[in-house]
């Protein structure tokens, strides 16, 4: 299966994971923290990867006029419901049915790690840019989806088995709360996705790591999180 099959797959428990209240990273702290490099809203947004819709929902409360696109059919009826006047379209992130430079902004908010031809992807967002818009991405970071820590304990050790070096597709089961998600996504590493911005004539304007704030630390378990990048940020010019 491809992984947008396998995420077409996954539909109801993505509904279900982030739609519960403060339960996923977006809500709990990720959100907010990737909100903070965007650029005011400009003529269109595009939001490549929406899923179920709730950053284009919160992306319109700020003002700006949006279009979602997202190639799963039931994420994709999921957000049309949600709110029926933002325009949703199913698609291909590496083959959108955008005219050239019709945006000002595009945004792949955690899209691109699970996007089978990211290249494609990330030249498709330069296509329909306009010169000078800003594509804004969120990805697990390459370093997080790499390796692993080999234990609870707040100073264990984070092991990377195999190489970093290497691309491969990956299955990550997570259960909490009562929810459970089966996330599929590619490991690449960073020099794969900054080939493919480099490719498609993206310069970098702003790079954030972030991890798990400690404010939000509520086990020890936990504290481990401090020390290694959960996500990579970036904010990239279309000159």
């Amino acid at each position: 299966m491809t992984m947008r099959e396998r995420w077409e797959d996954q539909a109801g428990q993505w509904l279900a994971w982030a739609r519960a209240p403060g339960h996923d990273s977006f809500w709990r702290h990720h959100g907010e923290q990737f909100s903070r490099l965007l650029p005011p809203p400009g003529e269109l947004t595009l939001d490549i990867g929406c899923g179920e819709g709730r950053l284009s929902r919160q992306l319109k409360s700020g003002g700006h006029r949006v279009i979602g696109l997202d190639a799963s059919p039931s994420l994709i009826a999921a957000a049309r419901q949600s709110d029926p006047t933002i325009a949703v379209i199913r698609a291909d992130a590496a083959s959108l049915p955008l005219a050239d430079a019709c945006a000002d902004l595009a945004i792949a908010f955690m899209s691109l790690q699970d996007v089978d031809a990211m290249p494609a992807a990330v030249h498709e967002a330069a296509r329909v840019l306009q010169p000078g818009g800003r594509l804004c991405m969120a990805i697990v970071h390459p370093l997080n989806s790499a390796g692993r820590f080999a234990g609870l304990a707040a100073d264990a050790p984070f092991v990377i088995q195999g190489s970093y070096l290497d691309s491969f597709t990956y299955s990550d089961p997570v259960e909490r709360d009562g929810l459970s998600m089966t996330f599929h996504s590619a490991h690449r590493p960073l020099q794969s996705y900054f080939a493919a911005l480099e490719q498609a004539g993206f310069l970098i304007e702003a790079l954030r790591e972030p991890s798990t704030p400690e404010a939000i630390i509520t086990r020890d378990s936990s504290r481990r999180w401090l020390r290694v990048p959960l996500f990579l940020h970036l904010r990239c010019l279309r000159p």
